[in-house]
């Protein structure tokens, strides 16, 4: 690695703005990119050479370590996603990053040279090196896997926030989670174990025994009708699909229940138009009101992205809270797979075609598929296989 005192000022499109610094840089590194490049399915993204973006007043740079591949991103590079609708290609795909500082910029104070940090960024971090705002960073624990810690900070945070500020859920509450195979709904289910709630998670067939291990009572939304499981209904119901409009999960309420909308894939799938997608949650969230008035029942919409503005210190607060867990290991995000550039294309198709049970982390060090020897199998009196991260 060569070090040097001076750099030239660089301007990368979504990896932070470029100045001179006065601290220690590195110049022998090659920064690549995950960047859409037109609006629509896996093949309008691409990965490109990037200039090496410098750490301006009060950032860092950071010499990425994992950063998570999500059906958001789906959701924004098929310019579905409220954020970012006023983005236009190119641009940097990446919602969360891990990665070890190696550049600080004037008027940063404490963090140093090789501290590992973590942020949500929603965009930029499908990256070898970006830049970050200090004030924005979380410091991950030593020992933690730098893979997991980006599997949990957007997921994890989202489910923790919809648990404890959004619901303030309480100990004994029956809860469904919709969805519960996914990132967001395997966190609710862990979390809400942790929190005492009677959970039941709608997933595929296929899943039950995941939602099981997970603590929940699983129900195949295909074949079972959720809303005549628990006489009276239940407390609390977490939706981030949107099927039927919400509809079904607000009737599967009881009296005074809560309904809490972080999200609507269902919709996400006919490619339906971004405006056409914000009109129908607006009215699905005015029939819901409606529906409070007649029935007692509530609907609150959620936003991580809305919440950490309103209230940054509560995002830091919880995701420290989180990565204090993962350390202890009362946690541990399910990693399906950790991934190299040359694979995020294909991920994003597996991203659209479900079935998966844990998060696709891109691992920026990790070389290509067509790279990597064949993993080895350790000599012994019996065949080990290995178990795959969770």
């Amino acid at each position: 690695m060569t070090l040097a005192n001076d750099t030239k000022s660089v301007n990368a499109p979504g990896l932070g703005a470029a100045s001179a610094i006065p601290r220690t840089a590195v110049l022998e590194a090659r920064n690549r990119v995950v960047q859409v490049r037109r609006f629509g399915g896996p093949d309008g993204l691409e990965v490109v050479d990037a200039p090496l973006p410098t750490a301006g007043r009060g950032e860092v740079r950071v010499r990425v370590l994992a950063s998570g591949v999500e059906y958001t991103d789906v959701v924004i590079r098929r310019h579905l996603y409220p954020q970012t609708m006023h983005r236009q290609p190119p641009f940097v795909l990446g919602y969360d990053v891990v990665g070890e500082i190696d550049q600080l910029g004037d008027g940063v104070s404490g963090f140093q040279l090789g501290d590992r940090v973590a942020d949500m960024t929603v965009l930029g971090s499908n990256a070898a090196y970006r830049t970050l705002r200090s004030d924005c960073l979380t410091r991950v624990p030593a020992g933690v896997d730098s893979a997991e810690a980006a599997a949990l900070t957007f997921s994890w945070t989202t489910a923790y926030q919809l648990l404890h500020r959004a619901a303030r859920v309480r100990r004994g509450q029956r809860v469904l989670v919709q969805g519960a195979a996914g990132a967001v709904g395997q966190a609710l289910l862990v979390l809400g174990r942790l929190a005492g709630l009677e959970l039941w998670g709608t997933a595929r067939g296929s899943h039950a025994a995941l939602i099981r291990e997970l603590g929940a009572t699983p129900i195949d939304y295909q074949r079972e009708d959720f809303t005549r499981v628990v006489p009276g209904g239940f407390d609390v119901v977490f939706d981030g699909i949107g099927k039927d409009g919400y509809g079904r999960s607000f009737t599967a309420l009881k009296r005074g229940g809560l309904l809490c909308v972080y999200g609507y894939t269902a919709r996400v799938q006919p490619q339906r138009r971004p405006l056409t997608i914000l009109m129908w949650l607006a009215r699905q969230y005015l029939q819901s009101l409606w529906k409070w008035l007649a029935g007692g029942k509530r609907a609150r919409l959620y936003s991580i992205n809305v919440m950490r503005a309103r209230h940054p210190a509560w995002f830091r607060e919880d995701l420290e809270r989180l990565f204090g867990l993962l350390a202890t290991r009362a946690i541990r995000p399910r990693v399906a797979e950790r991934i190299s550039f040359d694979e995020v294309a294909e991920a994003h198709r597996r991203l659209e075609a479900g079935g998966l049970e844990g998060k696709l982390v891109l691992c920026p060090d990790l070389s290509s598929r067509r790279d990597r020897a064949p993993p080895q199998r350790e000599p012994g009196p019996t065949s080990v296989q290995a178990t795959p991260a969770t």
